[in-house]
């Protein structure tokens, strides 16, 4: 899996402002933060331990419940009394088909896809549209990047286009931050150093207001939110990117933008099970299994910072739709076509043996608080 991602980080070095401080490679961004973490290898359980693999009457499911939400949405989904572990949660689905509890659970909120089929035909990961004419940047002007990500692929996205020479602006809500914030320190850190911090709330018209001036002056969005969410608070990304010249726009969700995929919940490794990667690892060893750990999350990361200096370029007007599920339907793709007969005796070697644990990458920049620049100007924080 990691020679797709090996080739666009190539790419991407051969259009950031400082290749030389991208020295990482695609094996340890896949398997950092297992090693930081110290993960487990995963089977049917993830490395993370919140997705599972569970047979059902005509197939199987990749259900992940990493949240205490999650699980008081059981009761709804089985329509009786809620299972209490995941011993439970894998009798109930036995005798049940999966498309329907895919589809209700989708509709609760849940994150879940089917594990046991690949895609049919391999999903770009990337469906960028131009709405706008570009406007090339300014020359020796780095390009100003808004990460309103959370949790991984999105900060990674922010760090390695930080390490490429953009200044990011990490923007949070107030009231609720980064939920990595309240994870690994350290695999925070890593992703997240470097950034100017912001807090901006939404919920509120100045806090609109602040953000739309910042979008005004920025080269790139980076964001991973429902976009029903954003176009209720007034943040329409296509219209944004059709009247803002040069404005590119990264949409990060689990399944892609357009209806009704892009309001379904989906974290790393139920998006790599979508994308095939379980199905994949059944025809190599007989058996579905996860390998690696959320592996759609760096993938989709890296695919979204390829999008991003690809759009910055060329002159923005761009909106790309980077989706965790086809990120890992490409890679995975491409991987199983390049290396042909020896795909399967090298996904069953991975499955059997583990990714090697990389070297720990150190944290060599600050590691801003939420809102530690709150009190900068808008001139300063994005300048000219």
């Amino acid at each position: 899996m990691t020679a797709w991602a090996d080739a666009a980080l190539a790419e991407i070095r051969s259009l950031a402002l400082s290749p030389a401080r991208l020295t990482m490679d695609a094996a340890t961004l896949l398997a950092e933060r297992a090693a930081l973490m110290k993960l487990p290898r995963p089977g049917r359980v993830s490395a993370g331990g919140a997705c599972h693999l569970l047979d059902c009457a005509d197939g199987a499911i990749a259900l992940s419940l990493p949240r205490p939400d999650d699980w008081q949405l059981l009761p709804a989904l089985f329509e009786d009394a809620s299972p209490c572990d995941w011993q439970a949660v894998e009798q109930a689905v036995r005798s049940r088909k999966v498309d329907p509890l895919v589809d209700r659970a989708r509709l609760l909120g849940l994150a879940v896809a089917r594990a046991d089929v690949l895609p049919l035909s391999p999903t770009a990961a990337l469906a960028p549209q131009r709405l706008a004419p570009p406007r090339q940047p300014k020359p020796g002007r780095r390009p100003v990047v808004l990460d309103l990500t959370t949790l991984w692929a999105g900060p990674l996205a922010g760090h390695l286009l930080e390490r490429g020479g953009a200044r990011v602006i990490k923007v949070e809500s107030p009231t609720r931050t980064d939920g990595a914030r309240r994870g690994h320190a350290g695999f925070y850190g890593l992703l997240n150093q470097d950034k100017l911090c912001i807090t901006v709330d939404l919920a509120t018209a100045a806090g609109r207001e602040r953000l739309l001036a910042l979008i005004d002056r920025a080269d790139v969005v980076l964001e991973s939110t429902r976009p029903r969410a954003l176009r209720q608070l007034g943040i329409d990304a296509q219209a944004l990117v059709a009247h803002r010249p040069g404005l590119t726009w990264l949409s990060i969700t689990a399944h892609g933008r357009g209806a009704p995929q892009e309001d379904w919940t989906g974290f790393g490794d139920d998006a790599a099970a979508a994308g095939g990667l379980c199905a994949a690892v059944r025809e190599a060893t007989g058996s579905l299994a996860f390998i690696g750990d959320a592996l759609a999350d760096p993938l989709t990361g890296i695919a979204a910072v390829r999008a991003a200096w690809q759009a910055w370029r060329s002159g923005g007007g761009v909106l790309a739709s980077v989706a965790l599920s086809a990120s890992v339907a490409a890679a995975l793709h491409h991987d199983r076509t390049m290396f042909a007969g020896e795909a399967g005796s090298m996904l069953a070697r991975v499955a059997r043996d583990g990714y090697p644990a990389p070297p720990v990458r150190p944290i060599t920049g600050p590691v801003g608080a939420p809102g530690a620049h709150n009190d900068w100007p808008l001139e300063k924080l994005v300048p000219c």
